[in-house]
């Protein structure tokens, strides 16, 4: 592991599981709310882009209401429907990558306090795929206020841990918002490859770690 740290935080979508998994089992959910999706994911970049806010859920809410032409109550149970418990089904059958439990298991019982955050609800997930007792926080962005790349969210992480950023090492998949995002906040990262850059032999240079599955992570992680 690298030197100093104490904590290891995970984003979970893309990075306990593969997207595509998801994905695939939400293309009609998907199809059936297509305009509001597009909209949402342009109102998510605005919201990337904007400071922290008291209530993201409800300004969220404000700005879909207003490119949809809908009342900010009606935004709030589209939201809930397309979004959050809507998509909560959709978890049940989704499977981890391999080795992540074992990892969960393996890093507490080597000493490291362990924590998610993501930028959706973690309580979308159900159980967590039994992850639950092995971390001492999981927090959402979206309750903070702020989506990442935003430091924020991070900066809040390491008060909740107890720990300074440069002791925590920041698990994702996305070079833009988990890698950027917690390394502007003083923390080490780890990145999750994707296909095309194990094909070209291409690691992420802005990452203190990049690994192509989590039996290789281990291995770097309890060196």
């Amino acid at each position: 592991m690298i030197e100093g740290i104490k904590a290891v935080v995970f984003d979970i979508d893309g990075t306990l599981y593969p997207a595509y998994r998801l994905n695939l089992r939400i293309i009609g959910h998907f199809c059936r709310y297509a305009r509001a999706f597009y909209h949402f994911g342009l109102i998510r970049r605005q919201l990337r882009r904007t400071a922290p806010l008291g209530d993201l859920f409800e300004y969220q809410a404000r700005l879909l209401s207003e490119r949809l032409k809908i009342s900010p109550q009606e935004a709030h149970s589209l939201l809930d429907e397309m979004a959050y418990t809507g998509l909560a089904k959709y978890f049940k059958k989704i499977k981890t990558y391999d080795y992540v439990f074992e990892t969960f298991v393996k890093l507490k019982e080597a000493g490291y306090r362990l924590a998610l955050l993501s930028d959706f609800p973690p309580e979308q997930k159900g159980d967590l795929w039994g992850l639950k007792p092995y971390c001492d926080k999981i927090l959402s962005t979206e309750k903070i206020g702020a989506l990442k790349p935003s430091k924020f969210p991070f900066g809040v992480l390491a008060m909740e841990m107890g720990v300074k950023p440069g002791e925590i090492l920041y698990v994702g998949n996305s070079a833009k918002y988990d890698v950027l995002g917690a390394k502007n906040a003083g923390m080490k990262t780890a990145y999750l490859e994707p296909f095309w850059r194990r094909l070209f032999k291409m690691p992420l240079k802005a990452a203190d770690i990049s690994f192509k599955n989590y039996r290789q992570f281990l291995e770097y992680a309890l060196k």
